[in-house]
């Protein structure tokens, strides 16, 4: 069984449903009998949601090219 370590590193892949079967698995072993790991999970849902629903307009396409490109150039310093 996994850790609370390992619990949290999957937390978001695990909220998002993209985690291999077997991952999946593992977390609602972990989560079945560990409270603080469940915790966790509540709170990250409930900001998911918050944040869902808080979003402003996407991106113009330009400025999300100019975005990645940043990003692309602080990832490789």
């Amino acid at each position: 069984m996994i850790d609370c370590t390992s619990a949290v590193r999957r937390l978001w892949n695990f909220i998002e449903l993209d985690l291999p079967e077997a991952e999946r698995d593992e977390m609602d072993k972990h989560l079945a009998f560990c409270r603080r790991c469940c915790g966790e999970v509540e709170f990250a849902e409930e900001l998911r949601v918050l944040l869902k629903d808080s979003a402003g307009p996407e991106l113009p396409p330009d400025a999300a090219v100019r975005l990645g490109e940043f990003i692309d150039s602080i990832e490789g310093e």
